[in-house]
Parts: structure tokens; sequence; C-alpha cells
């Protein structure tokens, strides 16, 4: 086999020896298991949120496990603090855009604080930490990957999501405008939208059986997500496995959003 051919069959690599990721909301749930599926996969990381505590638990698991992780404390709705954060971080490949919140409530019920405090976090936060990434990857001239937490409600609608919803399928838009525009310089933008996954702030949420039945009628294989379906997809997204891969929505869904 010549050595082209050789190449064209070699599987690609998950590993992300030698990268830095950036990982915000990194302190609990989904964000905590994604940081740390990204440093087992040898990646150094770069843990944001606003607890201290629950950063410097997550750090101390990395370490543990051999990983290398610092922490940082930052309100990523301040734009301010977002900007000096970033700057200090003399080295990003890949961006796990990942703080967010919801308020389920009816639509006729939404206040303009609660659209505002969705807004801010999961549109204008998201938007600023990936637009200083993408000057530090543009800076390193290496290229890089912006991974958005998106939700399978960036594709969808649903009954007292409005808001969320909204903030979602803006999401879905700006990482396509992103990777349309940065394209060129190797660096590759994309979402990934999970369905509801079982953590334990959400399975508290279950113990409504009314709201179990029509969640579970609408996953297709029968089960909630797990935080390890969604920390492969981001390792996939992040890694040299991925590379031709942008401005794409993985959507972890059961199939939800098949039909």
């Amino acid at each position: 086999m010549s050595e082209t051919a050789a190449e064209e069959t070699k599987t690609p690599s998950l590993r992300l020896d030698g990268l830095v990721a950036v990982v915000t909301g990194a302190g609990r749930g989904l964000g905590r298991g994604i940081a740390i599926a990204l440093a087992d996969a040898g990646a150094e990381l770069v843990l944001v949120s606003r607890t201290q505590s629950e950063l410097d638990e997550v750090a101390e698991r990395i370490r543990e496990a051999g990983g290398t992780a610092r922490t940082i404390v930052c309100d990523v709705t301040d734009a301010a603090k977002v900007t000096e954060l970033i700057e200090g971080i003399e080295r990003i490949d890949i961006l796990m855009n990942n703080a967010g919140a919801n308020i389920p409530e009816p639509f006729v019920d939404v206040t303009e604080e609660h659209l505002d405090t969705l807004l801010n976090l999961n549109v204008k936060s998201m938007f600023l930490v990936a637009q200083a990434a993408a000057r530090r990857m543009l800076a390193g001239g290496r290229g890089g990957s912006i991974i958005h937490m998106s939700s399978q409600m960036g594709h969808v609608g649903s009954p007292n999501r409005t808001n969320y919803c909204t903030t979602k399928h803006a999401v879905e838009g700006m990482s396509k405008a992103i990777a349309a525009e940065l394209a060129p310089h190797n660096i590759r933008s994309n979402c990934i939208g999970p369905t509801f996954v079982e953590t334990e702030f959400t399975r508290p949420m279950f113990e409504n059986p009314e709201f179990k039945q029509f969640v579970m009628d609408r996953i297709l294989m029968g089960r909630l997500g797990k935080i390890s379906d969604v920390t492969g997809a981001v390792v996939f997204l992040a890694s040299p496995a991925a590379e031709l891969i942008t401005g794409a929505s993985l959507t972890i869904d059961g199939g939800w959003t098949v039909v």
C-alpha cells in the first residue's frame, strides 16, 4: 500500500494532546462532564464559572487523573470581564461555549426581566465569549474548534419554552455565521443539541408524571440522555476527526427532532 493510500485509510485521532480547551459553565452538570472528558482526551483545561468551590472540585478530579487544569471565576455576562479573561489566556485551541440557563413558563407569562436574563446569558454572553476566543485563535494562527451548547429546542418549538427556544435558535444561527466567516482561518464553529439529560439538577423535573410522559413520548429511543452521550460528541467535534466539519449542528436527542 502506498503512503498516500495508507493516509487515506487511517482512522483520524480523537486525541487532544497539546491543545488548550476553555469550558464555560464548567463547575457542574454537563459543563463538568465535558471538561473532564476533554481532559481525559489529553487537552489542558481552563475551567470557567462563577463559583470557585465547584471549579476547584472539577480541577482536582482532572489532576487526580493525571490531567492539567486551571480555574477562572468569571460572570460571562460581563463583557469587560470576558475580554479580560480571554486576553489572559495565552493559547486557545478549543472553546466549549457552555454557560446557559432556562426559565420554563407559559409564553404569556414571560416577563421582560426573564426575557432579558436568558437573552443575556444564552445569546449575548455566548456571542462575546466566542468572539473573544476567536480573536485569540486568529492571533495564534493554528485554527481552532468552537462548540456551542445549543439544544434540541434550537430546532423545534415546545410549550412553556418560548424564551429558551428563542435563545437556542439564535445560537444556531450565530454558529453558522461564525463558521462561514472563519472557515478560511481553519476555525470551526459547531453546535450540539442535547435532549433532556439526566443530572442531579434535572431529576426533580421528572418527578412530575405528566411532564415525564410528555418527554418520553418524544424521545423515540425511549430514554433520557446521559452526560456521556454529550461528552462523546464534544470530544469528536473538538478533535482532528472532525476537521472538515463546520457550521453543523449535532442533535443528541434520541430522535426527538426526527418527527
